[in-house]
């Protein structure tokens, strides 16, 4: 079958030609620019010839034509001249993390992982070449980059075989001449150096990429790709092994988004866009595209850089009010998986050190002498934390915690507590951390999800931080089991994302629950509240989404075929309802629920623990999970059981489940409840009695509810056709709804949406009590879309509600107020209501815009209209296109 990508018909290409030539490490050296908002320098890409490697996963035929038949416009390089020099040349590198130790010399690299980027000098001789200027031929190889949005400006060969040194890398025979084949095997002895010396390896990239140019590439850009080419090299074999590349980004770049941070001060970070990484730098994105990298930034002093990385870089000052900063990665990671985060971060530390606190933080870094393997990996080699016997018995890696200034106080009240016993639940539940250490940053208010993972970081919304630990616990466990699946388990077709999502949703409560160190009772009563909330939300999602984007699977039996270079389609990968729906998550998690059961929970985390054991460091299919499973299912337990069935029951079909279909709804049994099925009954007697007898008649008494509990009731509240105002001003009372988290906060918004009564509220002068403890410096403008909801998957607000400050109380102050019934709309309160019902509209998300227009109600619709007005400038571009398409 031919594969043909069409960029303007089909989803997301990915358009790398892996296949052919596969990069192996990278090398960033970048200067972020906030005047102009464009992140500019080099990167040099380290390849092995696809021949090596190349895996027969590919059963379809090459269409793409992009290294044959099509007729590119290349840029013709100008002439250039590199002037020999017989002295060594000295060239202020920067790292101090990679120190070359030589005979005799001693490593005085740090032990722990932190280091100091100090500078160090390195000689680099030049050589002397000329650019090539005849016209190329179309029979030459044509490497192909997936790159968008990005200024290229200019391409070049690397002399590695100038690095002094380097001929430790060179066999004796072939000392004599300085050759293409030459260069090419430099770099295949310098990619597959043993995973003992990677600190070796590290530092001779870093010199590698220093190294002057032997002569520039021709090269053209399109939408979604970077080709480059050179003049007689005629195959994969052929062409430069190392090449460097300069660039910069464009302002409008989707990769990274530059706005403001909750202070108000400037910073720009990688948001999770949909086109990954490509506007950030020219890559490889399909995922079979496994590199380390090293990454060098410059910025100003004043702002803090944060990437992922194994080291905890601190910054080195170059001259006066600029600082650099270094990271680097050794497991190899998909260039997605690639993450930045540039502001005026502050690291947020315990009020009080104790000496539980000293003991968590104590590091056990991987060293090329302390390394005591403790098994065998599947994997290709890097140093692994499984094969180190002091990392498998660390419960807590080391962790740090940064924010904006005036979110620093209930980060330490809430989110630095949460950390240690999280981090040691997942320890207990999966075993060893693949990674080393871990920053958490609360992200800008413009972040469109709860929470994101990436190597050694994790970003989560400041609205986790609202409720307590309520919500915030649950989301940091979710994010910590991405360490597992998602990160060091990677889908080999992205389209399968609930192998990341899906697992991370069905081990977050296994997690909480540990980490709260709950009684078995109390901890399935708690996991089966949670799973009858995400069975409300799977059936409203499934009744309100088409049909072809509830599919687990969408390509079934082509599922992770690629063409013949390498390239592929991402089916859905630009749908922008996409970024809306959690099927992957709720479905995904109902399987694992489903199967879980089947075994019996001690059976399944024992199996999962082998899974992630034999699989770590790997890209995996849905069938590579579900045949090891079957095989560790005894016979009796799966009589009805295979992978053909559990692909059609589940994976390749839309709707409900099969085996749920006509099942005991998740929840039946439990406790926690029925007791809200006895509060809905309540709510509902309440809710029908005459206005004119409901104070002659004894009023219901209401019982206390835990915060799951709360949002399950509002569920149920949310599904009756009609609330009185009464009932409303009763619930408001009741539960204090103002002060919930944004979970709950969002289920009462939307519950006024439809009852088209906000309008109404939203005229009535608050009172002074309602309007009070708003906080200087907490964000107005929030965020669209509900991309991650809430930890079961409902959309929330997902920004904007911290504890010291709540936009909702506008809304519910037309409830408590008494004092004013008039129900005239003053202009005087329309400015200023606009603007905070706008911070709840982004919170919400593009749900609550959605409510507001399918009222019909002209005073609804130009709320929306005028709060959209307000705040579109700091959403993310997809909500913007969407909300925009429903408002015009």
């Amino acid at each position: 079958m031919e594969i043909k990508l069409d960029p303007s018909r089909d989803d997301l290409p990915l358009m790398a030609n892996t296949s052919h030539m596969l990069v192996k490490h990278y090398v960033l050296d970048l200067e972020v620019d906030f005047e102009s908002r464009i992140i500019e320098g080099t990167i040099v890409l380290f390849f092995e010839d696809g021949s090596r490697f190349r895996k027969q996963t590919s059963s379809t035929k090459e269409t793409c034509q992009l290294a044959s038949n099509k007729a590119y416009k290349f840029r013709t390089p100008e002439l250039c001249h590199i002037p020999v020099t017989n002295a060594r040349t000295t060239f202020n590198v920067g790292y101090s993390d990679f120190v070359i130790c030589d005979k005799g010399e001693e490593d005085t690299s740090d032990k722990d992982g932190n280091h100091d980027n100090q500078e160090q000098a390195s000689g680099i001789s030049s050589s002397k070449y000329c650019c090539d200027t005849e016209n190329h031929g179309r029979e030459d190889f044509l490497l192909v980059l997936d790159c968008c949005d990005l200024s290229v400006l200019k391409v070049e060969e690397v002399d590695v075989a100038a690095v002094p040194g380097i001929e430790k890398f060179i066999r004796p025979s072939k000392l004599t001449t300085v050759s293409e084949e030459l260069r090419n095997e430099i770099v295949h002895e310098l990619v597959t150096l043993p995973a003992v010396h990677w600190r070796k390896q590290l530092d001779y990239f870093v010199r590698c990429s220093q190294a002057p140019s032997c002569g520039e590439l021709f090269f053209d850009t399109d939408t979604w790709s970077l080709q480059i080419r050179k003049t007689g090299a005629q195959t994969a074999t052929d062409f430069p092994h190392a090449i460097r590349i300069s660039y910069k980004t464009k302002p409008e770049g989707q990769s990274v988004t530059w706005t403001s941070d909750q202070s108000g001060r400037p910073c720009v970070y990688t948001m999770g866009s949909p086109i990954n990484n490509r506007a950030l730098f020219p890559c490889q994105e399909p995922p079979v595209a496994m590199s380390t990298w090293q990454a060098t930034v410059r910025a100003a002093a004043s702002f803090v850089v944060l990437m992922s990385g194994e080291n905890s870089a601190k910054p080195t000052q170059l001259h006066e009010g600029c600082s650099s900063w270094h990271y680097y990665v050794t497991m190899p990671m998909p260039a997605s998986t690639f993450t930045i985060a540039v502001g005026c971060w502050t690291e947020v530390v315990p009020k009080k050190w104790s000496s539980n606190d000293l003991m968590i933080e104590r590091p056990f870094p991987l060293s090329e002498t302390d390394c005591r393997y403790v098994g065998v990996c599947s994997h290709m080699e890097y140093p692994c934390r499984f094969q180190n016997a002091a990392a498998t018995t660390q419960k807590v890696i080391p962790h740090r915690v940064f924010a904006p200034g005036c979110l620093k106080g209930v980060c330490q009240e809430i989110l630095l507590r949460l950390l240690p016993p999280c981090l040691s639940a997942a320890h207990s539940v999966l075993g060893s951390h693949p990674f080393s250490r871990l920053d958490i940053l609360i992200v800008p208010a413009n972040f469109s999800s709860l929470g994101m993972a990436s190597p050694h970081i994790i970003f989560l919304s400041q609205s986790t931080l609202t409720g307590r630990s309520h919500l915030c616990g649950p989301r940091l466990c979710h994010e910590i089991a991405h360490t597992w699946f998602g990160l060091a388990i990677g889908a080999r077709d992205w389209t399968e994302e609930w192998l990341s999502e899906g697992f991370a949703t069905h081990l977050e409560d296994v997690f909480w629950a540990e980490a709260q160190q709950l009684a078995p009772h109390d901890a399935e009563e708690q996991r089966e509240l949670r799973a009858c909330l995400r069975w409300h939300r799977l059936r409203d999602e499934l009744r309100n989404s088409p049909e072809e984007m509830q599919v687990l699977r969408p390509s079934k039996e082509k599922t992770g075929h690629v063409s013949d270079s390498g390239a592929s389609v991402v089916k859905h990968g630009l749908n922008p309802e996409k970024n809306f729906m959690q099927v992957h998550y709720l479905k995904g998690y109902f399987l694992l629920r489903f199967l879980a059961r089947r075994l019996g929970d001690k059976t399944y985390f024992s199996f999962l623990r082998k899974f992630v054991h034999k699989f770590h460091g790997q890209l995996i299919l849905s069938q590579d999970f579900l045949q090891m499973l079957l095989e560790n299912i005894p016979e009796e337990k799966r009589p009805d059981l295979s992978v053909e069935n559990i692909f059609q029951d589940w994976l390749e079909s839309s709707g409900i489940p099969k085996p749920l279909q006509g099942a005991r709804p998740p929840g039946a049994d439990c406790g926690l409840v029925r007791r809200v099925d006895a509060e809905v009954t309540k709510w509902m007697r309440l809710n029908q009695r005459p206005r004119k007898r409901r104070r002659r008649e004894e009023e219901e008494v209401f019982e206390k509810l835990l915060p799951d509990q709360l949002v399950l009731l509002l569920e149920h509240l949310l599904e009756e056709k009609t609330l009185s105002r009464p009932t409303l001003q009763t619930l408001q009372r009741t539960y204090c709804l103002h002060e919930q988290d944004a979970e709950a906060l969002g289920l009462t918004l939307q519950k006024l949406m439809s009852e088209q009564t906000a309008c109404k509220w939203m005229s009535k002068t608050p009172s002074a009590k309602s309007w009070h403890g708003d906080v200087p410096g907490c964000p107005r403008g929030l965020i669209t879309r509900p991309a991650s909801r809430s930890p079961g998957g409902h959309p929330a607000l997902s920004e904007g509600t911290i504890t010291e400050r709540n936009p909702m109380r506008f809304a519910i102050a037309g409830v408590s107020s008494s004092s004013n019934t008039s129900t005239g709309v003053r202009t005087d309160m329309w400015n200023n209501s606009f603007r905070r019902t706008s911070t709840v509209l982004q919170a919400m998300g593009v749900y609550l815009y959605g409510e507001l227009m399918v009222s019909e109600d002209a005073r609804q619709q130009q709320l929306a209209r005028r709060c959209f007005e307000l705040v579109k400038e700091q959403m993310d571009r997809s909500s913007v296109e969407v909300v925009a398409e429903m408002l015009f």
